[in-house]
């Protein structure tokens, strides 16, 4: 029995190793603020979500929409993911309680463990499918009627009578029927544990009623003793061993379970939070990769909105069919979070998630890759520009067709003209290779010199300046300009500093 909740073919590994750039995502991409409200303190939670949304960023077109698909049927049915989670977890946390491992070396020991441990998952899974059959509703997407379907074909009342016989037969180990032929020395061979017709001694004495060729051993022989716990052993260690290995089947199951409702409970917590604050979700078209196909409207930047628990500005663009866009402006105008906002709601789609917005059209990628700007290391043993190339080389290095990166103010470490020129000959070599650029500079020379080359692939953004200086924090289309109005900033500051 598998779980196969967020992938149509296989199942979820959390423990799956993680992209190359999976650092620099979850820190230029502000996860952890959107981790943290996925989990809600459930430390199972965090690992699934942060390892679902970092893996999602080579997700394929068919694993988002399978998860978007189940994902709507959960936001339909929370009550029900979140009571099956529960139980998956009652289930991992009674078999650690109760039993913290089959420790018996006897065979016949662990026969009684492992009949003991089934019959606790026996309820459980007879829990399982009271909660699946009782669903308000019913369940439209692939992943959740897999599940249903599953339950109800594996776990029918003809298994729930079986394995309720199998295991009350079993639970006395003190009472086994077995044959066994004779080998070279009368040597007993082929034990096999047959099964009862009833319970206890009853199915016992009737063999030992079909005639006089039967014996007992005296309490007294402890020779006689030990032979007969070796036939013992021998008869049950293969049963032994099918039943230890299918408990472990049923707990693998339940784990499996679990781990996989964990990322839909993560969502369901995170729809929530953004929901109280009146953030805009939305279910994102997405397409096929190779279009160029992007637009939005009052897309927001979720880890802003979680993080201030305010009213965050959005920006609405059509970018379709732009394979490089440049952004540029005013100082705090909002270029950085928008292309904050922009990477999350790729990395949301293609983890089969809602985004932050009114409505979102995008390609499925076949990589994320971000290239910021950050604090100058005192521990570096070589300059900044150094360190953002070295960088820009590890991500080049996982390139392929059809990736996204973004660029926040990157190899600004340098003059203005060595700067602008190492930019552009490195957009100038994506371009070429057919990945999608989204760059916000304050070089000049850079963004004036691309804009020179008329080219319908490219769009032109600009943070917006209101006349009086102030900020509307949201992006226009518009030539770079020399200026990024730091003037304005230096007046507020030196009025600030004045009042005070």
């Amino acid at each position: 029995m598998k779980a196969r909740l967020m992938h149509p073919d296989q199942g979820f590994d959390s423990g799956r190793e993680l992209p190359p750039e999976h650092a620099a995502l979850a820190r230029d991409l502000d996860l952890d603020v959107l981790v943290g409200a996925m989990a809600d303190g459930d430390p199972l939670v965090h690992e699934v979500c942060a390892a679902a949304l970092l893996q999602g960023a080579h997700n394929d077109l068919a694993t988002t929409r399978y998860r978007q698909a189940a994902l709507r049927d959960a936001l339909l049915r929370p009550e029900t993911v979140r009571v099956l989670y529960d139980l998956a977890g009652d289930a991992i946390d009674r078999r650690k309680k109760e039993w913290l491992g089959i420790f018996s070396r006897s065979p016949a020991g662990i026969l009684v463990e492992a009949s003991a441990l089934l019959q606790m998952y026996v309820g459980m899974l007879r829990r399982l499918r009271r909660v699946v059959e009782e669903a308000p509703g019913e369940f439209v997407s692939e992943g959740w009627t897999a599940l249903a379907r599953l339950v109800a074909e594996e776990l029918d009342d003809a298994f729930f009578a079986d394995a309720e016989r199998s295991l009350s037969e079993l639970r006395d180990g003190s009472t086994l029927l077995a044959s066994a032929r004779l080998g070279e020395g009368n040597e007993g061979r082929e034990y096999t544990l047959l099964r009862g017709s009833g319970r206890g001694p009853r199915w016992l004495t009737s063999v030992l009623r079909r005639g006089p060729n039967t014996f007992g051993i005296s309490s007294v022989d402890d020779g006689g003793s030990r032979v007969l716990a070796d036939m013992r052993n021998v008869t049950v260690a293969r049963v032994a061993d099918l039943l230890a290995r299918a408990a472990e089947g049923v707990k693998e199951f339940f784990e499996a379970l679990r781990v996989e409702l964990a990322f839909y409970v993560g969502c369901l917590n995170l729809h929530a939070h953004l929901e109280e604050l009146g953030v805009p979700v939305c279910f994102p078209t997405a397409r096929e990769p190779g279009g160029s196909v992007l637009r939005f409207s009052h897309l927001v930047d979720p880890a802003l909105a979680l993080r201030s628990r305010g009213v965050v500005v959005g920006n609405t663009l059509d970018l379709d069919g732009k394979e490089v866009t440049i952004i540029t402006g005013a100082n705090q105008g909002g270029k950085t979070v928008f292309v904050r906002s922009l990477g999350v709601a790729q990395l949301l789609l293609q983890s089969g998630l809602f985004v932050t917005a009114n409505a979102f059209e995008g390609e499925v990628v076949s990589g994320l890759y971000t290239h910021f700007r950050h604090e100058e290391d005192e521990t570096l043993t070589s300059g900044k520009l150094d360190e953002e190339l070295g960088r820009l080389s590890a991500i080049v290095e996982h390139l392929q067709p059809r990736s996204l990166v973004l660029f926040n103010e990157s190899f600004a470490a340098t003059n203005e003209r060595e700067g602008s020129e190492v930019a552009r000959q490195v957009v100038a070599a994506l371009e070429a290779r057919q990945v999608r650029v989204v760059f916000v500079t304050h070089l000049f020379l850079f963004a004036q010199g691309l804009y020179g080359r008329e080219s319908t692939r490219r769009a032109f953004l600009r943070a917006e300046r209101r006349p009086d200086g102030t900020r509307s924090f949201q992006l226009v289309a518009g030539e770079p300009l020399e200026t990024s109005y730091g003037e304005d900033l230096y007046r507020e500051i030196l009025a600030d500093a004045v009042e005070a």
